[in-house]
């Protein structure tokens, strides 16, 4: 065995690591907030006829733009940051989540996408109204502006959070995480308002390449320096941080081979299926074969991203094998041990830890503008035209929608200052996604699935699922900062040293208080606050279903009555694993949908023409 030397001589500390980020690199990063800006700038200047061409770009975008929109909406620095310090902190399990993605593209094209597509509808949300009533629409409306405007948030102050303390960008200054999220933040609003949805769009497709680009660059170094890709594996093995078959049933353990493919599949259909932020891009083409073709291109783009960012966090681990940044205090937060690990390896190398710092930012920037620009759509259509009755003549309202998209990003920038001390970011975005998303994919599902569901259905078990994962997982995040929650046993981290860390290093470590915060008493701890939160999505959304199927047999739906447009055509693929003679009858039941739905297409209709 080869003998280690009694400290890493090559590793630098932190700050001897922040004066790396030179000039060249401050060049590297604001080449590309320009080419973004300048992006919007052309698509102002050509103009938006109408609304439609602001928010939907006039249903003529092409196949190329939809499917690096539709990646880089959701794959963000939360991805790029947070994955491999999940990988690195808690081993291999997480990395289950990428072979879920073919299995949640396929629902999507079967059981949401022909709807959308058939209605042609602005928005999501219309559907709601069309199948049940304005209530259920509006309510929708409201829970997606929450998650989204939490969810902007986190994308952008935890990147700029690691970037700053760790990269040394902006060279300390006073209030400088503040500075680089409003950044971030006013680009995006710049773009977005000013070239509308094709601006975001082609912006994303740019930020895709400078993402891919720039973390494809850190891994081929890194695997250089470490001494090759079978290093790797062998330091990870070796420590028992390959695991991706824990076949745990105990939902209480927070990643397991269940929860990470059964929870996550959940979570992604309600982003791809029913976000207004995936589904504005599925209507911004002619043809639905263009969205299909897309979404599948997706999950294979997904589905490297995330190996890549797992396989990320098997390589920091095999560079800091004898050293942990964490335990050495070199890092405040574990989402920083990537941006350290760049600056380690390539912070000689002229230009490369800015090309890093652009891929990060740019994939703030994508989900950033990807979020305003849906957040604008609905509550143009949801909120101000429906909700408060106003309405717009063609000019007022592509105009309102722009300074919507405005007043967002100052709120979102608002909220920046609100989510300090959420958990690391994998768990923080999934968890916020996850309580909202689920309820509203129970609700989708029900209306598209279930012919005799009501409105009064749809509207208590949305609010009942609401209500119950919240309770559920803000309840957990409390039962964390009052240390009643067993981490130690259900979210266990992986073992490390510090054995051969340099002096300076080690000196950190010593001279760093612990600071104690004392926290008030009469917090009640429940059982429910100890299941994973990566099952929010699946229990939210089959409670939203359950409780709206049993409320709407009280008074159901007739469904002959039923305008056909509203079920999803993929109750055919749902069901056909049934006996021959009780699949007859369920399909039997879908055909009669419809049969005297002359009331529910003239309503259809009418609202089209509105």
């Amino acid at each position: 065995m080869e003998s280690l030397p009694a400290y890493r001589e090559d590793l630098l500390d932190t700050e001897t690591l922040k004066h790396k980020f030179g000039l060249f690199n401050y060049l590297v990063f604001g080449l590309m907030l320009l080419i973004s800006a300048l992006i919007g700038v052309y698509y102002g200047w050509r103009g938006q006829k109408n609304t439609e061409e602001f928010l939907l770009g006039g249903r003529s975008m092409g196949t190329l733009p939809m499917t690096m929109s539709l990646f880089a909406s959701f794959i963000s620095a939360v991805a790029l940051l947070g994955i491999p310090s999940e990988i690195y902190t808690a081993g291999t399990q997480y990395a289950m989540v990428a072979f879920c993605f073919p299995f949640v593209m396929f629902i999507v094209i079967k059981v949401y996408l022909p709807v959308f597509d058939e209605l042609r509808v602005t928005t999501s949300y219309e559907y709601l109204e069309l199948r049940f009533n304005k209530t259920v629409r509006i309510l929708a409306s409201l829970l997606f502006c929450m998650q989204m405007l939490l969810y902007m948030a986190i994308v952008v102050y935890a990147p700029a959070l690691a970037l700053v303390q760790v990269t040394g960008f902006l060279g300390g200054v006073d209030y400088d995480v503040e500075i680089a999220c409003a950044v971030i933040i006013l680009v995006c609003m710049f773009y977005t308002a000013i070239g509308g949805i094709k601006a975001v769009m082609w912006t994303d497709t740019f930020q895709v390449f400078c993402m891919f680009g720039s973390f494809l660059a850190v891994l081929i170094v890194g695997v250089n320096v470490v001494g090759g890709a079978t290093v790797v594996f062998d330091r990870n093995y070796q420590a028992g941080r390959i695991e991706l078959f824990n076949v745990d049933p105990d939902v209480r353990q927070r990643h397991t081979l269940w929860g990470t493919f059964i929870g996550m599949f959940f979570m992604w259909v309600a982003l791809y299926g029913t976000n207004q932020a995936q589904v504005q891009r599925y209507l911004s083409v002619k043809r639905r074969s263009q969205a299909e073709k897309a979404l599948w291109m997706n999950a294979v783009l997904i589905f490297i991203i995330y190996i890549l960012c797992c396989f990320a966090g098997m390589l920091v681990y095999a560079f800091y094998h004898n050293c942990d940044p964490i335990k050495s205090n070199q890092v405040k937060r574990k989402d920083q041990i990537f941006p350290l690990f760049v600056m380690q390896i390539m912070g000689d190398y002229p230009g490369i830890p800015g090309l890093f710092v652009a891929g990060v930012v740019s994939g703030a920037l994508s989900t950033v503008s990807s979020g305003l620009n849906s957040l604008a759509a609905v509550c143009i259509t949801n909120c101000v035209q429906l909700g408060c009755g106003v309405n717009l003549s063609e000019q007022k309202r592509t105009l309102a929608s722009k300074l919507l998209a405005l007043i967002f990003g100052f709120i979102s920038l608002g909220i920046v200052f609100l989510i300090k001390y959420l958990p690391g970011v994998i768990q923080a975005s999934t968890g916020i996604v996850s309580m909202v998303g689920g309820p509203v994919l129970g609700v989708f599902t029900l209306g598209m699935l279930v012919p005799f569901a009501n409105s009064t259905g749809a509207m208590v078990g949305t609010l009942v699922s609401m209500l119950f994962t919240f309770w559920w997982g803000f309840g957990q995040m409390f039962a964390v900062q009052m240390k009643t929650y067993d981490s130690a046993r259900f979210s266990p981290m992986m073992n490390s040293s510090t054995a051969n860390c340099p002096p300076s290093w080690n000196l950190n470590n010593l001279e760093q208080e612990i600071t104690c915060v004392e926290l008030p008493s009469g917090f009640t701890h429940l059982y429910l606050y100890d299941i994973s939160y990566i099952w929010f999505a699946p229990v939210s959304s089959i409670l939203c279903l359950i409780i709206g199927i049993v409320i709407s047999l009280f008074k159901p739906q007739d469904h002959k009555q039923l305008d056909k447009r509203m079920i999803s055509p993929g109750y055919k693929v749902l069901f056909c694993w049934c006996p021959k003679t009780l699949r007859e009858k369920i399909y039997k039941y879908y055909g009669e949908v419809g049969t005297d739905d002359a009331e529910a297409t003239s309503k259809c209709t009418s609202y089209a023409m509105k």
